[in-house]
């Protein structure tokens, strides 16, 4: 598994969306003090303050690109990349 610091470059970036490892999406995600429940290939997060719900599926081993996209721009509107959680 990648390091936060490393998941954190890649999600931030936005140019390796389609290549971002489910597993360590999710350790990132789980960083941040978001509480997951999986429901069959659905992963979803909540966190008290978050309006949002995060619902991701893996794509085989990968992440779906465009819930990456939708993670970062929740996480950059709530703020929560400079505030690390």
């Amino acid at each position: 598994m990648a390091s936060i610091d490393k998941i954190l470059i890649k999600v931030l970036s936005a140019r390796a969306d389609n290549n971002i490892d489910f597993n360590d999406f999710r350790k990132f995600i789980l960083h941040f003090e978001f509480k997951e429940r999986i429901k069959g290939s659905h992963h979803i997060y909540t966190r008290p303050g978050i309006k949002e719900i995060i619902n991701i599926q893996p794509l085989g081993n990968l992440s779906k690109a465009y819930q990456v996209k939708q993670v970062r721009n929740l996480f950059l509107k709530y703020n929560l990349i400079t505030n690390n959680g």
